[in-house]
Order: structure tokens, then C-alpha cells, then sequence
């Protein structure tokens, strides 16, 4: 090999361009290009090779070119450069070809021009090669500058295959700063990956600070994945997982989101309660329960002042929602409210003296003028704007009279996180359907209740404990002040019962979501956190946007969208794994700026991907259904340029329990190393636990005789 500079150069010439456009350049390899290992680059290297990189001099850089396919044309017999033609007659010859997409700029930054050992790349061709450009292959230096491009290179994730092993390092503000998507099939090694990135991303900030990273990772693991790839006791990998009923002595502690924890939302959803009867209802329920107001009473004054207090936020509800004025049967409906107000209040005038008779036999007398003229036959039963006005204010009035403020009659906010009882949720339905005048219409809806509190899995994730407050809940999930509880919380689902397992999947995010929303406002600052969904294709799945969305599935999903949307002002990174991206939100899979991308077999699926990459690198993807396991597509925002990678080796006991089923070592007996395999079908202690929980919740309900 020369030591001239310029013959080295030349010695790296593989080609020469012979068709350019913004997204295509095409390249005529030269006859004494390599035809499958280049030795002339400092170590052997396989040339060509397709998504490999070359290099075309443009002005004062390099134009990095990306090769998309290869291919042999042909053609007369080329004249080798420097020599002539002495008679030969030209036979056809096969001519190789070869197309490029551009990918960037590869630019000397050293000191002095003669040195070749400092470039660095930046995304984007400032200008396009000419025709009769030369084509080079890069030098192990180039090719390393290359994929190790970039700022803030900090979590090494693996390495590069086509560019000699280079190590593949990302920027953790990036790859979860603004969500990222792993997708891939069964088997193809993507768990692995979420457990890798969270692992190497700590462990590299702790060796970095030198202390327990600061950290939050919340898993949302459906399948029980995950708990044996966190099982780290030690800092700074120290997890905390939480399991539905977990064995006596593990280390796992219960799974709790407490029910008051739900919103409208999520209530209407799991009893899937109708719009036109039941919600309101239950959202006058909720209302009413988180704010006390069906608790026993201690005496009657204070009886009267919470049930007008009621009144007069449901009719400032109704007025602000034009029921007493709107289409059939609203009006008859308000009207029937009104007729069962008068009667519960004409039984309270009996007993009240002074003012607060005074106050309250006037709203009685003007119920009584509004319900005379709407009692005849074929009488109408819409009420006035002002007609309204009047009776709120003489309700306010009647409510002071008893002791009430301004401020006591405003609407609570239903989804407020106020600790309540599965019973006084019950109760307070029953009380909203009998002032709602609509009791026959909910016996449905306290039959759902009933079912869902009457499950001893359900009430042990349900616990309405006075001991689970929303600090501590906040505090043991997402992440408290003492670094030494863990920055890992894993949340196997796995036995959440199936018609729930959406709404907790929801409330989990949301209240995440929400609970960081109020950080920022109150400190002025985010807390970087990372909400991890596993399976995302089952909880983020797109549905029918035509109309309202009130089952499980889609509330469930549009909680997940809202944080792919928002979720990155308040510091809320989104990390999805799934294996079917073609049944994913498109918002929420639009909203991912960084893809991890495994072996990927189903061409609906393949489609999709390819329209998330611009057309000029698609043939990057091209090796999706052929990827080996461990072997992976990153692309977006956190990488410079599409790479693909092969991940780092995650040992054994860090992955997560995803291993293929052992069909033919159980049926045979025997492993591949001979070694006996006993697999029996031991069903006892599983229909002992199974039952067992039955029997259990049986009991309870004979001791405590609760009245579900």
C-alpha cells in the first residue's frame, strides 16, 4: 500500500457517479472494485454490501452515501483506465451498479488538513455530487466518525455490524425525552431491549455521578415479564415490584389503585353506564360521595344545608347545560326533579323556625308556582332561563339560611382524588337516582358496582384503606426522596382480573400524567419520568373516533394519547413495545420520534413502518422480516442516521421470562445436554390458590356481612 496521501486515496476509489437527484445518486463500480472484501481499508472488510455507507468528494467534505441495492448491467466491454484499445473487439460484460441514498456531510475538523484522523458527520447534503464524481470506500476512522456521530453519546447500546463493530451510543434526553417505539415480533428480542436500555441507562448514570441515579422507571408489564429482569436488591437497580396478591415472603408488595383514584371516565367505561340516564347519574354520584355528602348527618340542619347544597349544583349544572329548555325529554325529566324536590322540602318546613323557615317556605312556594301551570293536561314542561336563575337563587338563599357558603354550592370537581368507600359509592347512586327521579332505570348500574366490588382480586387492588393516601401512593410508585427504595417500579398485571385490567392500565398512566402536570405547576420544574407499556398494541388501541368513546379499550388508549401529546412538557417520557404496530393509536404512534426496530414479519405491519421513514430510507428496511434475534433498526431522533444495530448481550438472569416454550425437552424428558427434564402436571396447589381465594372472600362476607 502507498504512503502517499494521494495514492491512498485513489487506492479507495470503488466507482464513479453517473446519475444524481436529491434522493438517488447511481454509481458504476469500476472494474477493480472489490467484488466481496475490501483489504485495502486497514482491516478486511465485506464490500459491497448493501445499507453499507461510501463516500463522494463534494466540495470541502464528504457526501455519506447509503447503499440502497446492487446489481450487474450489461454492457461493452469496459477500457481499463490508462490503457487502449488495440484491436480488441467489445464482447458484452457484466458491469456492476450500484444506488446510494444520501445520508450527510463527513467533514475533517483536525488541525491540519494532511491529518485524517478527526472528521465529524452532520445529517443533510449541503450539495450534491456531479457526474463523473469518484466514489470512495471510507477508512476505519471515517466509517467509526460515521455512526459514532452526534452530541451526548452517554448510553452505549450496542454496536454497529456494517461499520466494524463502531459502538452505537444514543442520548437519553432524546431516545425517552420525545417517546420511543420498540416494535417487533415474538421472539425477535424486544423485551430484552426495554430491559436493556432501562438497565444500561442507569447504571450508566450511576457510574457517571457516582451516586443512586435520580431516576423513574414505571413498567406497565401485562404478562409478569419483567420481575426477574429488575430483581436487583442492591442500588442503583434496586426495584420495587408490585404483584396482585403476592406470596407470603416474596419480595414483591401488593398492587393497589385505590378506586377513588377513578375518574368519570373510567367509571362509565367499566359500567358502561348510558349516556342518557346512567352517567349522569353516576357523575352526580361521584360528586356527591367525594365530597361528603351521604354521609350520616349529625343533626337536621345539617341534613337540610347538604341536600339544598345538592340542589343548587345540580340545577346550576342543568342551567349551564340547557336541560330545562332542551329537546324532549329533558324538560320532563327537570321537571320531574323539581316535583321531588318539593316534596322532600315540604316535609322539612316541619320542625324549622325563624329565617330558616322563612327561606325555605319561600323556594317551597315558588317549586309550587313553577309546577301548578306544568301539572295540567297537555301542559308543556320547559322552564325559562330566569325561571332558573329565580330558583337558584332562592335555593342559595335557603342554603345560607342553614349555614351554607357560596363556595360550599360550587360544583366539586367529580374526578377529584378524594378518599371514599366502595359502599358509600353504592349508596350515593341510590340517593342520585331517587333525587334524579330515574331509580328504575339503575338497577344495571348498581349491578356492575356490585359485581366489581363483590370480587376479593378486585377489592385487594381496590383498597380503600385509610392507609393508602394519594402522597404515599405517589411517593411508592413513581419515586419518593430516598433514592434507596429504587428508581425501577415494576406493575405486574398479569392477574389483574380481564374487565378491569384496561381501567387500572388507565388510571395508572393518568394519575402518573397528572400527578406530574402538578409538579411542574407547583415547583416550576419537571421530574424526568419514564412510563414503560408493554403489549401496548392490546391498551393503545386505535378504535372508532366517530361519536363518544366510553369503553374500557378506548378510554384506556385516549389517556395513552394524551400523554403521547403532552406528555413531554411535564417530563413524562412514553416508552411502547408491541408486536403489532399496525394495531396501535396512529396518534400515539405519530407522536414517537425514536423507533427501535426488531424483526418484523407481517406486511401490514411492514407497510405502516415504512410510511413513519422518508422515502429515501426505506431500503434500510427492506431487512426487517430477515433480522436475526438481538439485531435491531434504531432510527429518528435520537440517532443521527438509521443504523442497524446489534443490541448489547443481556445476561440470563436480566431477561425478561419471554423464553419460547420448551415443547420437545418436556416431551422427551431430556434437554439438548441430557440432562433430565421433569415437567408434571401438578394442578392441585393451582386449583387450591384458585379456589382458595373463592372460598376465601366467602368467609368475609359471612363475617362482615357487607351488603353486596
Amino acid at each position: 500500500m502507498s504512503n502517499l496521501p494521494y495514492e491512498y486515496a485513489e487506492s479507495l476509489r470503488i466507482g464513479t457517479v453517473e446519475f444524481v437527484s436529491p434522493d438517488e445518486i447511481k454509481v458504476s463500480l469500476d472494474i477493480e472494485a472489490p467484488e466481496s472484501m475490501a483489504l485495502n481499508v486497514g482491516v478486511p472488510r465485506p464490500f459491497p454490501r448493501v445499507n453499507s455507507y461510501v463516500l463522494i468528494p463534494v466540495d470541502d467534505a464528504y457526501l455519506v452515501g447509503q447503499i440502497e441495492w446492487i446489481t450487474v448491467e450489461r454492457s461493452a466491454f469496459p477500457k481499463r483506465r490508462g490503457m487502449q484499445d488495440f484491436g480488441l473487439i467489445d464482447l458484452p460484460f457484466p458491469l456492476r451498479k450500484m444506488s446510494l441514498n444520501p445520508l450527510g456531510m463527513l467533514r475533517n475538523t483536525s488541525a491540519k488538513p494532511t491529518d485524517s484522523s478527526s472528521f465529524s458527520f452532520r445529517r443533510g447534503a449541503d450539495a450534491l455530487p456531479s457526474i463523473g464524481n469518484a466514489v470512495l470506500l471510507p477508512t476505519e476512522d471515517q466509517l467509526k466518525s460515521i455512526v459514532e456521530s452526534g452530541a451526548r453519546r452517554r448510553v452505549k447500546v450496542g454496536t454497529s455490524p456494517l461499520a466494524s463493530n463502531a459502538e452505537v451510543r444514543v442520548d437519553p434526553d432524546r431516545l425517552f425525552g420525545r417517546h420511543l417505539a420498540v416494535l417487533g415480533n415474538t421472539g425477535s428480542g424486544k423485551s430484552c431491549s426495554v430491559a436493556g436500555l432501562i438497565r444500561w441507562s442507569v447504571e450508566q448514570a450511576h457510574k457517571e455521578g457516582g451516586k443512586i441515579p435520580n431516576a423513574r422507571f414505571v413498567v406497565l408489564d401485562p404478562n409478569g415479564e419483567y420481575s426477574r429482569a429488575f430483581e436487583d436488591t442492591k442500588p442503583p437497580l434496586k426495584a420495587k415490584l408490585f404483584q396482585v396478591n403476592p406470596p407470603a415472603g416474596s419480595a414483591c408488595k401488593p398492587l393497589h389503585i385505590p378506586l377513588w383514584f377513578w375518574s368519570s371516565s373510567e367509571w362509565s367505561s367499566f359500567t358502561q353506564a348510558s349516556s342518557r340516564t346512567q352517567r349522569p347519574v353516576l357523575i352526580h354520584a361521584l360528586r356527591s360521595v367525594r365530597d361528603g355528602h351521604i354521609e350520616p348527618a349529625a343533626d337536621a340542619t345539617q341534613d337540610r344545608r347538604r341536600f339544598l347544597r345538592t340542589v343548587v349544583s345540580t340545577l346550576t349544572l342543568e342551567k349551564n347545560a340547557g336541560v330545562p329548555w332542551g329537546s324532549f325529554p329533558k324538560p320532563k325529566n327537570f321537571l320531574e326533579k323539581v316535583k321531588k324536590w318539593r316534596d322532600t322540602l315540604n316535609q322539612d318546613l316541619t320542625g324549622t323556625v325563624g329565617a330558616q323557615h322563612d327561606a325555605l317556605s319561600a323556594f317551597v312556594d315558588r317549586l309550587d308556582e313553577l309546577i301548578s301551570p306544568r301539572s295540567i293536561p297537555h301542559a308543556h314542561a320547559d322552564f325559562s332561563r330566569l325561571e332558573v336563575e329565580d330558583l337558584i337563587r332562592l335555593a342559595s338563599v335557603a342554603h345560607s339560611a342553614f349555614g351554607g357558603s357560596v363556595t360550599d354550592a360550587e360544583p366539586l370537581d367529580v374526578d377529584a382524588p378524594l378518599p371514599f368507600s366502595g359502599e358509600s359509592l353504592l349508596r350515593s347512586v341510590e340517593a342520585s337516582a331517587e333525587m334524579m327521579n330515574v331509580s328504575e332505570h339503575t338497577e344495571t348500574l348498581l349491578i356492575r358496582i356490585r359485581s366489581l366490588l363483590s370480587s376479593i382480586i378486585v377489592r385487594s387492588i381496590m383498597n380503600d384503606s385509610p392507609e393508602v393516601t394519594l402522597q404515599g401512593w405517589l411517593e411508592e410508585y413513581i419515586g419518593s426522596e430516598d433514592l434507596d427504595s429504587g428508581c425501577v417500579s415494576v406493575l405486574d398485571l398479569s392477574l389483574v382480573p380481564t374487565e378491569v385490567i384496561h381501567v387500572v392500565t388507565a388510571v395508572v398512566a393518568r394519575m402518573i400524567f397528572e400527578g406530574l402536570q402538578r409538579y411542574r405547576r407547583i415547583h416550576g420544574t419537571v421530574l424526568p419520568t419514564v412510563l414503560v407499556m408493554e403489549e401496548a398494541h392490546t391498551f393503545i388501541k386505535r378504535y372508532k373516533t366517530d361519536g363518544e368513546s366510553y369503553d374500557a379499550a378506548s378510554v384506556c388508549c385516549q389517556v395513552f394519547e394524551r400523554i403521547s401529546r403532552e406528555g413531554r412538557k411535564f417530563g413524562l417520557g412514553l416508552v411502547l413495545s408491541s408486536q403489532r404496530p399496525s394495531e396501535l393509536s396512529p396518534t400515539v404512534l405519530s407522536q414517537c420520534n425514536s423507533f427501535l426496530l426488531h424483526r418484523i414479519s407481517n406486511d401490514h405491519d411492514q407497510k405502516l413502518i415504512h410510511s413513519l421513514v422518508p422515502d429515501n430510507l426505506k431500503g434500510l428496511l427492506r431487512e426487517l422480516p430477515s433480522l436475526p434475534s438481538q439485531y435491531a433498526i434504531l432510527l429518528g431522533w435520537a440517532s443521527e442516521l438509521p443504523l442497524l444495530v446489534k443490541m448489547n448481550d443481556l445476561p440470563v438472569a436480566h431477561q425478561p421470562k419471554s423464553d419460547d416454550p420448551d415443547f420437545w425437552n418436556v416431551w422427551t424428558g431430556r434437554d439438548d445436554t441430557g440432562d433430565v427434564v421433569l415437567r408434571p402436571a401438578r394442578w392441585k396447589d393451582v386449583a387450591e390458590q384458585w379456589q382458595g381465594a373463592q372460598a376465601e372472600e366467602q368467609e368475609e362476607d359471612e363475617d362482615d356481612d357487607i351488603p353486596f
